[in-house]
């Protein structure tokens, strides 16, 4: 499960970031887009004022702006989590708002990243106050009662990859002081969505969606979705069925009310793909009727959106939001498409509750704003919050960049500008390479192996498959090399390896199947894939592939066989495999357990071309590890791209420290190397791509270091274990035993470590067994952990 030692890390970069303790005085510079988009959960308005707009972006933060969106502010950098579920704004006082931090929206191959818990604002986001349930994972909607603000409402849908009971409809009633659970069904069934009666608050509606995923597995639906109502403020509820679907189909549901009249209630259902259809009540819910027209909605991930938002004056206005955007105006009898030039795939419109027509659509392509409804709109081109899988720098010309995206395709800047980025291939968007001795050919791909290849800069692409078996099973982001010695010979990875020379016209396979085989269901998880590929920059015969279900292998005559190197690795998925550009026998590894609900990093080096793997994660925070990249003109060097942010070493992995200035704590998919102008570009999901210059010699690199040290030994040990620790100042704080899942074992010391050196003996070991543990220590200032090995 995500543990605390994850939300301590956050909370311990997050110090760091405000601190400014960091490795260099560079200044990451972002390089965009603004005008390319990124997913929007939710967008609110205060009823007093027309030009104020909150925006929630999936991964990226809350924006602010005061003029209706000529300029924006970030207004929740200080914040664990970037990751944004819903937003809500007193109706008492517009200063107010409350804020839910983790995405609903379960995806399908697409990420989406959990939060920690409620946060508050009584100054209009100025600043903010974590107000608890830290553990609910993600959250679907927050509602704040209409005549007291103190209480408030959430809809809590638990952890995406494992089953949890912190999910289902929480009530507080003193402001986040605490918290109770009034409704709960399931560890597998959360709360997506809520509705309260303006005119009421003590009447609530809630729908409860069962989910399960796991990392070869999906169930979007089960027989405890449904929708339920409470008359007491939340304190019991029943079940409403009457009219309504129900079965083991059942999916993710929406629902709202008209505030002007509230016993008119719309909700939206899909099954487990997809849309089932948009039913109505006019007596609060005790009966139901599907509306008599339908929403020409065809997509099959109805899973990814499926709201519906009522007009707060008119009972007959009512927007489904879906893979497109439909419209009603009287009452459900038809159905219109609305905000009709907008990117696909919407994520609810916001109807402003004081002036007519003022309406705000979320979708994956970013706000786009209307003043008519609808009718006519406007796309909000001013925003970074594009979510990039990868990134590429034109070898011969570093003003260009590219970058594959969620939702946006894959994009590109010729001239450097921020707001100038334009699409050059559709879908979702992941690896793109350009060839660095003829920057005609470039080669993209949409989701699950869509592969193109362009002969003129990107001007226009043709399909590059021929040769690939149409039904091999193809990674969400399938991995794309050129050989660095020869990039007209190309390698891209299905459950097997294909290879081209002739810059991706055709292809041959150089391997049978590299993976333990597919995943349980449904087939489109296309799990049982090849992740990462490396080949050699010293020896173009030297090829390591990695896989989702932890498998390493490499060769360096494909046609005699592969080498399984996995032996002593985790079963993690492999996000990243690198050929070392000085020693042909060392290579590197990258794994993550985000889709285990696993949150320890993980870094190994083989110096013995793969017998053997050394973890080199030393003390690095407790975040996934996504990518890695080893500097080639700096031994020992190395920087990692993690859902924490960007990590360097100068030492081979001994010590790790978040590297530049200016970053946001925000996911990071991927690193690239522009070597002539020594500088590095991170591929961020939710702020867009940023670049930093690299340092020349080691010497140069200012990498802060701590004045707290820890140590362990004998590591390995049987009984006691001896615990060294430095310090140059006196610090508060605490020494505790941790396992792998994440769970407190033991408290060694809790207090004041004095300056100087200390040793603290853990006696008791003997009552836990053996296996690999984590001596973490955590101070207001500081933290650092050491893993150690009970025999």
């Amino acid at each position: 499960m995500r543990s605390d030692l994850f939300y301590k890390s956050m909370e311990q970069m997050v110090a760091m970031e405000k601190s400014g303790y960091k490795s260099g005085q560079q200044t990451w510079q972002q390089v965009g887009p603004t005008n390319i988009g990124g997913r929007i959960t939710d967008v609110e308005m205060p009823s007093n004022d027309q030009n104020m707009i909150y925006v929630a972006a999936a991964s990226g933060g809350i924006f602010k702006s005061t003029n209706f969106g000529t300029n924006w502010t970030p207004i929740f950098e200080d914040a664990v989590s970037l990751s944004i579920g819903d937003m809500d704004i007193a109706r008492t006082n517009s200063s107010i708002l409350w804020v839910g931090t983790g995405e609903p929206n379960a995806g399908g191959g697409s990420h989406t990243y959990e939060g920690y818990g409620v946060y508050k604002s009584t100054d209009a986001g100025a600043t903010w106050t974590q107000s608890g349930l830290t553990n609910v994972g993600s959250i679907g909607r927050v509602k704040i009662h209409p005549a007291h603000p103190d209480t408030v409402f959430v809809a809590a849908m638990g952890h995406l990859f494992a089953d949890n009971s912190e999910r289902g409809v929480f009530r507080t009633t003193d402001s986040g002081a605490t918290w109770e659970k009034v409704l709960y069904l399931s560890d597998s069934t959360g709360a997506v969505d809520l509705a309260i009666n303006p005119q009421n608050g003590n009447v609530i509606y809630a729908a409860l969606w069962e989910r399960s995923r796991r990392p070869d597995y999906q169930n979007y639906c089960g027989n405890t979705s449904g929708i339920w109502r409470s008359t007491d403020a939340g304190t019991t509820w029943i079940e409403l069925t009457e009219g309504l679907p129900n079965g083991q189909r059942v999916g993710r549901i929406g629902i709202d009310l008209c505030d002007a009249n509230p016993d008119v209630l719309y909700a939206v259902y899909s099954d487990s793909i997809s849309f089932a259809g948009t039913y109505k009540s006019t007596n609060g819910g005790d009966t139901w009727a599907k509306t008599v027209g339908t929403a020409n909605e065809s997509s099959s991930y109805n899973w990814w959106f499926s709201e519906i938002d009522v007009d707060p004056i008119n009972p007959n206005i009512a927007y489904l939001s879906g893979f497109l955007t439909f419209k009603t105006t009287n009452g459900g009898n038809t159905w219109t498409g609305n905000f009709t030039n907008a990117h696909v795939d919407m994520h609810g419109v916001f109807v402003h509750p004081a002036q007519n027509g003022l309406t705000a659509l979320c979708s994956d392509g970013g706000l786009y704003l209307s003043r008519n409804g609808g009718t006519t709109n406007f796309m909000i081109e001013n925003l970074p919050i594009t979510q990039f899988y990868t990134c590429e720098v034109d070898y011969m010309n570093p003003t260009r960049y590219y970058g594959g995206t969620q939702d946006n395709g894959t994009n590109r800047v010729t001239n450097g500008q921020i707001n100038r980025w334009e699409s050059i291939y559709g879908g979702d968007g992941f690896v793109v390479k350009v060839d660095p001795t003829d920057n005609n050919y470039i080669y993209a791909e949409s989701q699950y192996g869509g592969l193109g290849r362009s002969t003129d800069g990107g001007n226009s692409f043709m399909g590059a498959k021929t040769g690939i078996v149409n039904n091999d099973r193809f990674n969400w982001k399938t991995p794309i090399e050129l050989d660095p010695q020869n990039p007209a010979t190309m390698y891209v990875g299905t459950q097997r390896l294909y290879k081209s020379t002739n810059r991706a016209a055709t292809w041959q396979p150089i391997s049978t199947d590299l993976t333990n085989g597919p995943g349980q269901m449904p087939a489109s998880i296309k799990f049982g894939t090849i992740t990462t590929i490396s080949v050699s920059p010293l020896d173009s015969k030297i090829i390591y592939v990695g896989t989702d279900d932890g498998n390493v292998w490499n060769t360096t005559t494909p046609a005699i066989g592969w080498n399984n190197l996995s032996a002593n690795l985790p079963d993690r998925w492999i996000t990243c495999v690198q050929t070392d550009p000085f020693d042909k026998a060392v290579a590197y590894v990258t794994l993550s357990g985000y889709r285990w609900d696993a949150y320890l990093p993980h870094v190994y080096r083989t110096a013995d071309n793969g017998a053997t793997w050394a973890d080199i994660s030393g003390n690095l925070p407790d975040f996934p590890v996504n990518n890695i990249q080893i500097d080639p003109v700096l031994r020992n060097t190395y920087y990692l791209a993690t859902d924490g942010g960007v990590f360097i070493t100068i030492n081979s992995g001994q010590t790790w420290e978040l590297y530049g200035q200016g970053l946001p704590h925000v996911v990071v998919n991927e690193l690239c190397f522009h070597n002539p102008t020594r500088m590095l570009t991170a591929a961020t999901f939710g702020r867009s791509m940023f670049t930093i210059p690299l340092p020349s010699s080691s010497s140069s690199v200012s990498i802060p270091l701590s004045s707290t040290e820890i140590k362990a030994w004998p590591n390995p040990f049987q009984s006691d274990l001896n615990i060294g620790i430095r310090f140059s100042q006196p610090e508060n704080g605490e020494i505790a035993v941790w396992d792998l899942a994440g769970r407190k074992i033991s408290v060694l010391f809790k207090g004041t470590l004095e300056p100087g050196d200390q040793t603290i003996r853990w006696k008791d070991s003997g009552q836990v067994p053996s296996g690999t543990y984590i001596i973490r220590l955590q101070t207001d200032k500081t933290s650092g952990s050491v893993r150690i090995q009970k025999q």
